[in-house]
Order: C-alpha cells, then sequence, then structure tokens
C-alpha cells in the first residue's frame, strides 16, 4: 500500500491527534501549520521510516525522542542558499543598510534560519558595509539538526558555484571565495563571521519575544503557517521591531491580509521588504 494514499485518506481527528500528541509530548507546535504541505511531508516521514499507517508513526515517535529528532527533518522546511533571492539582498543593501548605519548599535533577527545560509549572508553583506562590528545577529530555528549544520557553517563545494553567482548578484563588493575555505568536497565559511551570530531555538509557533531589532528577516516561513499562526508570527515580529524597523518576508508571502498589517508601511513591496510604522 502506498504510504501517501493512505495518509490522504487519513481521517481529520486522526491527523489532529497525531499534531496534538507531539505538542503534549514534545512542546513542538504544528497544529497550525498548513495542513496540505504537512500531510505531503508526513506521507514522506511514512516512506521514509517504512510504515504505511499514521498510527504506526504515532507510536515510534511518542516513544522514542531520537525518532522525534528524526521526523522534524520531514516536518520543518530546510531549503536554502547564499544570498537566495538576490534581489532582496541587493534591496537590503542599497536601501535599508543606509538606515541602518544611522543606529550605534544593531540587533538583527534571523526567524526561520533552517541550516544558517541566510544569517551568514547577511554577515556578509554587514560586513561589506562596515556594519558587522557592531551588529548582534540572532538565528533561529526549531530544527537541532539544521542548527547544528548552521554552528559549523561548513557546506558541500558543488553548492558554491550557485552561491557565488547568487553573491555577485545580490551586489558583492569582491569575491564569495574571500569568505571560505575549500577543504576536500566541502567549504569552511570564514569563522570571523560567525562571532556576530547566535544561533538558537525558537519557535514562532509557541515563544515570545526576546530581544529588540531593527531587522528581522523572516523568509519563506509564513507560506507553511495557516491563516491563525501566520497572524501569531507576524505579531511576534512586529513586537521584536523597533520603532520605523524593517521586516523582510519572502518572496511569495505578504502583510496583506494580516490583521497587524495596519502596523507597516510597504517600503519596498517588490521584494517584500516593510517598515514598521
Amino acid at each position: 500500500m502506498d504510504a501517501e494514499v493512505t495518509l490522504d485518506r487519513a481521517e481529520t481527528g486522526e491527523f489532529g491527534d497525531f499534531l496534538e500528541a507531539i505538542f503534549e509530548r514534545y512542546h513542538y507546535d504544528f497544529r497550525h501549520y498548513a495542513e496540505a504541505s504537512l500531510r505531503r511531508r508526513l506521507a514522506a516521514a511514512l516512506a521514509h521510516f517504512g510504515y504505511h499507517e499514521l498510527s504506526e508513526l504515532r507510536a515510534r515517535v511518542l516513544g522514542d525522542r531520537e525518532v522525534f529528532t528524526e521526523l522534524l527533518r520531514f516536518l520543518t522546511v530546510q531549503v536554502s542558499d547564499l544570498f537566495r533571492d538576490p534581489s532582496y539582498y541587493r534591496a537590503l543593501r542599497e536601501h535599508v543598510v543606509p538606515v541602518l548605519k544611522t543606529y550605534p548599535s544593531l540587533k538583527i533577527w534571523v526567524a526561520g534560519c533552517a541550516t544558517g545560509e541566510e544569517a551568514y549572508s547577511l554577515a556578509i553583506l554587514l560586513r561589506e558595509e562596515g556594519l558587522l562590528e557592531r551588529t548582534q545577529i540572532y538565528a533561529t530555528d526549531i530544527h537541532p539538526e539544521s542548527l547544528r549544520v548552521a554552528e559549523e557553517g561548513v557546506y558541500a563545494l558543488d553548492r558554491l558555484a550557485r552561491f557565488s553567482e547568487n553573491y555577485l548578484l545580490a551586489g558583492g563588493r569582491a569575491s564569495l571565495a574571500d569568505y571560505y575555505v575549500a577543504r576536500y568536497a566541502s567549504a569552511v565559511l570564514d569563522r570571523s563571521l560567525k562571532r556576530s551570530i547566535l544561533f538558537a531555538d525558537h519557535s514562532l509557533a509557541t515563544d515570545s519575544v526576546f530581544a529588540e531589532t531593527q531587522l528581522v528577516s523572516c523568509r519563506n516561513v509564513l507560506i507553511y503557517f495557516e491563516r491563525a499562526l501566520q497572524d501569531r508570527a507576524i505579531g511576534v515580529l512586529h513586537d521584536s521591531l523597533c520603532r520605523r524597523g524593517f521586516l523582510g518576508l519572502g518572496s511569495k508571502e505578504s502583510l496583506r491580509f494580516s490583521t497587524h498589517a495596519v502596523s507597516f508601511a510597504e517600503f519596498l513591496p517588490d521584494v517584500r521588504i516593510y517598515q514598521r510604522r
């Protein structure tokens, strides 16, 4: 029997009970993630673990935390690149950085940092603009394995051609090769970049504000949330921003239908950069 077909047929109650059980056991809240996307990812998890029924996976996950940690790889989306969507970074460099330079010190939050590429991209950009030494970057995610990868700052060397192209399109002032050392099949990012980055666990579904920031970059995260959770998350992001602070979203995300939309001005709508009023 095909796992995905079985999951598609799973009753709403069974699906909801699975997510409720995860929340009660591990305090990870997926109950308001977009259901269609979550069902597809759980189908992939069923195939990975070799089960046909959600009840089988539930019993294994609730009984073994290591299995739950492995399941998180499917429940969270960990797709990123250095300087992904270069126009976003070029806009930050050309239009947001001049404002950031007016602050004596900076705090920036990368919410949903996955394996760290966005945090390192911002660190490189800020170094080139002379701001990194007075900046603290908070990079958060709910997936412990992704945070471990991010801490290491080591990426497959065959990804660097795409990273380098993105960097140049984003307005890079040098060569991306200046920021990493090639070792065998890996690229190790310059360790000095990490001195300004703090990687930590944080959930937009359950946690609250932990710092006042001048820029929050939360890209390609909200699209996986249902409307109510999107609103909660945007509220947390809003509350973390100082007056006239900036919020960057993914290219397919918008504040248009959020109850918090009135609290933001569309600073650069083409690249989804907003400014708190």
